[in-house]
């Protein structure tokens, strides 16, 4: 057993973590989703704070010369430092602490020997497990000088982030959320990956909601205070269609070998509007943590 692995046992085995985790939560569930408790969501914001914290850390980190597996190691390092345990580890047999996808790779990259390179789009996935209580967002780097059509697609998937945040707020179609971000991104030349979703979390890794990224407007459960999901737009150069590495059975690139950009935010439906939990000041600028209103 390696040194991270151990690190991992001596806070909880994955196993034990599911069994506390299921035991200590008790779930109001409607509509077959998950409504959290103040107290839940005063936790799964702890975590979020904790997971904004660590992917400002991570992205300071992106130079040509690291490795990705430095990255991980530094993930893995600060979360048990701070208390907390890195979910994607074990969850189903993934073999890292976070997850680091690089240009033309959509999702679930593994962090090993690959040497960040000028002008790659790095993509850090970090989901945090604080008391219980998970936590989850992804934010795309830039790695030295990224050439300008490079940029251009991660400005359009930031803006599609927050066109789709905009639409967190009680009584709106969940689908409208993947409306506007299709309408904005193809709008643009893009294309939206239909292939993996957003999710609700908090309780658990991944709940019920599915969050898709596109989709017809005003169909679907209609959003409730207490929602927490994940809104994670996946946006391309060229064609929306992925393939899955067959060897390692979690990379996902996209068929057609062109770049990729992603961001995402855990979410949560206010009374009013949607809060942000996994914002944080410096790393999320573009982006207010908190929003009003019935329709924008």
């Amino acid at each position: 057993m390696n040194t991270l692995r151990k690190r991992v046992k001596k806070v909880a085995s994955m196993d034990e973590l599911k069994d506390h985790t299921l035991m200590q939560h008790k779930k109001k569930i409607v509509n077959g989703v998950y409504i959290k408790s103040e107290e839940q969501i005063e936790g799964i914001r702890r975590a979020g704070e904790l997971v904004g914290r660590t992917l400002k850390m991570l992205g300071e980190m992106v130079k040509p010369g690291i490795k990705t597996e430095e990255i991980n190691r530094a993930c893995h390092e600060y979360t048990l430092d701070h208390g907390a345990i890195p979910a994607p580890l074990n969850y189903n047999g993934f073999p890292k602490s976070v997850c680091v996808s690089v240009n033309e790779v959509v999702c679930h990259g593994i962090p090993g020997n690959y040497v960040l390179q000028d002008g790659d789009l790095v993509n850090i996935d970090v989901t945090s497990i604080l008391n219980g209580y998970y936590a989850d967002s992804n934010f795309t780097f830039y790695c030295g000088a990224v050439d300008e059509v490079s940029k251009k697609l991660t400005e359009v998937t930031f803006e599609s982030l927050v066109k789709g945040i905009e639409q967190i707020f009680p009584d709106n179609h969940l689908s409208n959320i993947g409306f506007k971000i299709q309408k904005h991104a193809e709008k643009r030349g893009y294309s939206v990956v239909r292939d993996y979703t957003g999710h609700g979390v908090g309780l658990e890794f991944h709940e019920p909601p599915t969050v898709l990224h596109y989709g017809r407007p005003n169909r679907g459960v209609k959003l409730m205070p207490g929602m927490v999901f994940t809104v994670e737009p996946m946006i391309n150069l060229g064609g929306w269609e992925t393939v899955l590495d067959k060897k390692d059975g979690w990379t996902v690139r996209t068929k057609d070998g062109r770049r990729s950009a992603q961001f995402e935010h855990s979410c949560l439906v206010t009374q009013n509007g949607v809060e942000i939990l996994t914002w944080h000041p410096e790393l999320w600028k573009g982006i207010p943590r908190t929003m009003t209103g019935t329709s924008r």
